[in-house]
């Protein structure tokens, strides 16, 4: 017997392993790995072998506990959402009617709705009554198989709040299943009631809050917004050189409106450019020939109205694409990540390869995170199961088809 208690998961009709496939650029159907009637042998948290289930039951019946799968099922590793908001309290189902009505996003922010409007919310709202959202709102995600959740700060904009709210993740990480990648978006916005001017509140972040960060462990991944309405030129370089210095990973919300962000994440190695739908030709050359990922919101365009991230021509060029939902009160309230990523495939004609790598081993990409997106030897036990023959379903009921039970750390942690 081995140390660790051995389980085998299974017959599953179909097992997409999602393994040995490029990280970059275009991804065809036929390179997707696909084991028919095969099971996973799980040892503990992680994966210990993935493969026919007659031979799996042959070889470790008398070792592990068989865990029987009835009806068709197809299991894919479990999601990960690499982009979210959802530490944050109230909505802006206003700011929804205005959009619909004709103002811009840039125009709502400007008379004092979007990211502000949301920032008085939480800041008013207390850390337990804001871990309670933040855990629902997780257990909503874990439902629909996301098993990673990244997770933002940002809706503080001063120390003393967002360190409540990457407080509150770290908190609600430990109360549920899946697993909260906290990330500081301190730089998300100038605060209004900042009396400085934004290198001042910049500094301010990286001499206050930046070492909190790391004596209390609360993020190793910094974000800055760079847009018009948020931040722009030396000052947030400057920024995110200080924070590379001290040994964070970097992300960048990058060319949702104009172009510069997505420059500056490359220049500075960023794990991430996310957003890109105001991307032309130059930027798309830039992300696929670097080491940063491109990561496309398509919840985001559907819930501005505007157009998506050029998916299809990143993949072309060459770049690492992964798709998140975005999930935030604003500009992408709909929570839906399977149901976004399958619209963005259709509108930018993207293979199911290309989608569901996306949702996993690029995604992990993402998150600068190797142990999971992959059903192999080694791997986290993180998987979801649907009930069909046939994984091009998947995809083709575009979020309709949902897991019919989800797996993480080798635990059923979700069935219906």
């Amino acid at each position: 017997m081995m140390e660790k208690e051995l389980k085998l998961v299974g017959p599953f009709r179909q097992i997409l392993t999602m393994s040995n496939m490029p990280v970059n650029g275009a991804l065809d159907d036929k390179q997707l790995a696909i084991i028919k009637e095969g099971g996973i042998l799980i040892a503990g948290n992680n994966i210990l072998e993935v493969g026919d289930f007659e031979q799996l039951q042959l070889q470790w019946g008398k070792e592990a506990a068989l865990v029987p799968v009835e009806g068709g099922q197809v299991v894919l590793p479990g999601f990960i959402d690499c982009h979210t908001h959802i530490a944050f309290a109230g909505n802006r189902a206003n700011d929804f009617a205005l959009r619909n009505a004709g103002s811009s996003y840039l125009e709502i922010a400007a008379a004092g709705g979007g990211i502000w409007s949301t920032v008085s919310h939480t800041r008013d709202c207390n850390a337990e009554e804001l871990i309670d959202l933040t855990i629902q709102r997780a257990n909503f995600l874990l439902r629909q198989g996301i098993t990673t959740i990244e997770v933002k700060s940002g809706y503080g904009l001063n120390v003393k709040e967002e360190l409540k709210i990457l407080r509150v993740i770290q908190e609600s990480d430990r109360r549920t299943a899946s697993d909260l990648i906290p990330t500081c978006l301190a730089a998300h916005m100038l605060p209004r009631d900042f009396d400085g001017s934004a290198k001042d509140y910049l500094h301010l972040i990286t001499t206050d809050l930046f070492p909190l960060l790391k004596s209390e462990g609360l993020s190793n991944r910094i974000d800055a917004f760079i847009e018009k309405t948020a931040f722009q030129g030396e000052d947030i370089v400057a920024y995110l050189r200080k924070a590379k210095e001290m040994g964070f990973d970097l992300t960048i919300h990058a060319d949702q409106f104009t172009t510069s962000g997505s420059q500056i994440a490359v220049e500075l190695g960023a794990q991430s450019a996310d957003h890109l739908e105001a991307s032309t030709a130059a930027e798309i050359e830039l992300i696929a020939h670097s080491a940063t990922v491109a990561v496309a919101l398509p919840a985001a365009s559907i819930g501005l109205g505007c157009g998506f991230t050029p998916a299809r021509k990143l993949l072309d060029a060459g770049a690492c694409l992964a798709i998140g939902s975005d999930w935030n009160p604003g500009s992408a309230p709909m929570g839906q990540l399977l149901t976004s990523a399958s619209i963005l495939a259709t509108a930018e004609k993207l293979t199911n390869a290309e989608l569901l790598a996306a949702l996993t081993y690029r995604a992990a990409k993402a998150l600068n995170l190797s142990d999971r997106g992959v059903l192999t030897k080694g791997m986290k036990a993180d998987f979801s199961l649907f009930k069909t023959d046939n994984y091009q379903d998947i995809t083709y009921y575009q979020g309709s088809l949902q897991p019919t039970a989800v797996w993480k750390n080798g635990q059923e942690v979700f069935s219906i």
